[in-house]
């Protein structure tokens, strides 16, 4: 009987079977487990095959203008160079080709990106010290996507990445890292869990290295248009502000729609006005083959410019203002020994009538339009350029706090108008703090009898002691609030809102109670009353305005793109009143005696404009230069600019009230009765 299923046909279906068997698990593995890894690495599909990506279109940022319309930041055309992943891995050479546009860009002295991996430079590899939550919220959805413990140390991910890469013993490991650095910032940006937009290599590149790049035709590698800042002023660095991609700000702006690769500003108007500036983002559609050409754009959302910002500024006052200041530090710098010199100092000048900043110079201070390249050094200077001081700079307010402290006397009653007080030189009301007039050094004695108006023009330290003495612990931390003093200013960029002395203060930060001591301190403006130069302007502009706490500003308005339309007119807001309009009087008789006959007196007694003034002089420790304050507002009598002047180790507000003066010789040069003086000469 013949059978079907005979032994040498059984032997041949399990060989075919088996040989299906083998072919079928190869391909199997190779879609599932070998093209799955090779996606990343070569991404090999059909090379006709197209992969529509939605772009976003960066709107251009609006222009940034000062008071009068004089342009101070605006936008110019500008090169990329940026790496398309899918043509780079299809070239075959990835890393030969990474290595050399490496090279060629360090040879050609363009700094490229490699600001993704947080790894070091060199070996042994650790991760970055200050690593950013944005780098490290990354990181982990890298090591994620590919099933790594995200506990793995640095040299071991970097030893892993060499050998994910396909990077041969050849291979230094300093080129490797190079390498691994690109690879890395290109695959982040195909991982769906991460939202970010091309990878630019190198950013507002010369016209020499694009044709380098050119002719050289590196696959993969292309030269985008774009725009970046343009400068028109080396002045008002810390009031324009810088740029930058999203990193710690991400989530704020994220919520408003920006893709995590967007530029926005980071520090002074550029942050401020944010939402003025940026305009809206278009979108397009890129249609490319999977080896990386571009076969079709279609733009599915036009751009819409930024709005163009007019600070309250005039960029002229302005200017003037910082060279005055850094001439004044130089000066002083130059007679003192290296332990001894001024570190910084800020200037800052308002509107009186409507708050707006008309100057705000910070020293030391940078250039903007080479503030990325020099990023790093700066913020390694111990000078602290980058630091705005008029509004992040806190500084005791010495002797022009002692308007607050004659403010809460006469509230409770502790002195009136006419009432004296007999400085004997030291002030011996409590045992364990007994401290004496300035003037006690000098001449063994005090100021005698004075009134209120009198010990603000001779800025009499007994005098304020024994009225902080006479009144409740928080009187003068209420007082110094109604002037603006350690609360926000309204200012629309970054500020510091400074600290008030009070109980609570003290044992929150020290862990201690209050003292008699702190009384007295606080009352002369010494202790933990801590505020900034912009604050102290406010403080002067309250007073000149009869008690008018007017919010500071530096808008003055906003235009459309295309300047045709007001989109923001900046109106003064105020932010509180001091009832009491006839104590505000007599601090403004007291500040005027100052400026006319007493401790401002030899420079502004015969200035051509009247001027109310105080001086402040800060004591440091017994090794160091004490720091220089100073306030003043003018004309006394229809007051329109207010000032204030912060010097460290300035050494008295005495010794830097010139530098006030040469702001008003600027504000009113054009009065034709008004006799500008040559720097450095005396005013008769």
């Amino acid at each position: 009987m013949h059978r079907f299923f005979s032994r040498a046909r059984m032997t041949v279906i399990f060989v075919v079977m088996g040989a299906l068997t083998v072919v079928y698990l190869t391909t199997l593995y190779k879609l599932q487990v070998y093209d799955a890894g090779a996606a990343v690495e070569a991404d090999a599909q059909q090379p006709n095959a197209v992969s529509p990506v939605s772009v976003v279109l960066p709107a251009q940022r609006g222009d940034i203008l000062d008071r009068n319309g004089t342009l101070l930041v605006s936008n110019r055309p500008s090169y990329n160079v940026t790496l398309a992943r899918k043509a780079l891995l299809a070239a075959g050479d990835t890393n030969g080709i990474i290595k050399e546009l490496i090279y060629t860009a360090e040879e050609n002295g363009v700094r490229y990106n490699d600001t993704l991996l947080p790894v070091t430079r060199g070996a042994p590899f650790e991760y970055l010290a200050d690593m950013s939550d944005t780098q490290r919220g990354r990181l982990d959805k890298y090591l994620d996507n590919y099933s790594l413990d995200r506990d793995i140390s640095a040299s071991e991910l970097i030893a892993w990445m060499k050998e994910h890469y396909k990077l041969d013993y050849t291979t230094g490991i300093s080129d490797a890292r190079l390498i691994i650095g690109v690879r890395y910032e290109l695959e982040i940006r195909v991982i769906p869990t991460i939202n970010i937009g091309t990878y630019v290599f190198a950013e507002d590149v010369d016209v020499g290295f694009i044709s380098i790049v050119k002719e050289r035709a590196y696959p993969g590698v292309n030269i985008e248009t774009t725009s970046v800042r343009e400068y028109h002023t080396a002045y008002a660095a810390h009031v324009l502000g810088t740029i930058g991609k999203l990193d710690k700000d991400y989530e704020k702006y994220s919520a408003l729609g920006y893709p995590m690769d967007a530029v926005v500003g980071k520090t002074g108007a550029e942050v401020g006005f944010e939402q003025y500036l940026h305009g809206v983002d278009g979108a397009q559609t890129v249609t490319a083959a999977e080896n990386g050409a571009i076969i079709d754009v279609n733009v599915t959302r036009t751009p819409e410019p930024g709005g163009n910002v007019y600070l309250s500024i005039d960029i002229g006052l302005q200017a003037y203002t910082e060279n005055e200041l850094a001439k004044f530090i130089d000066t002083i710098n130059s007679t003192r020994s290296e332990d001894a010199k001024v570190a910084g100092g800020a200037v800052v000048a308002v509107s009186v009538k409507t708050g707006e900043v008309l100057a705000m110079a910070s020293y030391p201070t940078y250039d903007l339009a080479t503030y990325g390249k020099n990023v790093n050094a700066l913020n390694l200077d111990p000078t602290t350029p980058v630091l705005n001081r008029a509004t992040d700079g806190m500084y005791n307010p010495g002797s022009t706090f002692k308007m607050v402290t004659a403010l809460a006397g006469l509230r409770e009653g502790a002195i009136t108008r006419w009432s004296q007080i007999n400085d004997t030189g030291q002030y011996t009301r409590h045992n364990d703090f007994r401290p004496y007039c300035w003037i006690f050094p000098q001449t063994g004695a005090g100021h005698g009898l004075l009134n209120v108006v009198e010990a603000l023009r001779d800025s009499c330290n007994y005098f304020f002691y024994q009225v902080g003495d006479s009144t409740d612990k928080y009187a003068l931390a209420n007082a110094a609030a109604d002037f603006g003093l350690g609360v926000p200013t309204g200012i629309e960029i970054p500020e510091i809102t400074g600290t008030l002395a009070t109980p609570e203060y003290k044992m929150r930060v020290l862990n201690e109670g209050w003292w008699d001591a702190d009384t007295l301190l606080a009352s002369i403006g010494q202790g933990h009353n801590m505020f900034t130069p912009l604050q102290l302007a406010g403080y002067a502009a309250t007073i000149a305005s009869g008690g008018q706490r007017r919010a500071t500003t530096i808008l003055s308005r906003v235009k459309s793109a295309d300047y045709s339309a007001n989109i923001v007119t900046q109106e003064p807001k105020t932010l509180g009143v001091i009832a009491e309009g006839d104590y505000i009087e007599i601090l403004q008789e007291g500040m005027a005696a100052a400026a006319r006959s007493g401790t401002a007196a030899p420079v502004f007694k015969d200035y051509k404009v009247s001027v109310a003034a105080k001086t402040g002089t800060v004591q440091m420790d017994a090794s160091d230069v004490n720091n220089g304050m100073f306030v003043c507002y003018a004309p006394a009598d229809d007051p329109e600019i207010a000032i204030s002047v912060a010097i460290e180790k300035g050494g008295s507000g005495a010794a830097i009230m010139e530098i006030a003066r040469t702001v008003l010789d600027y504000y009113y040069r054009d009065q034709t009765a008004f006799e500008l003086h040559p720097e450095g000469a005396l005013i008769p």
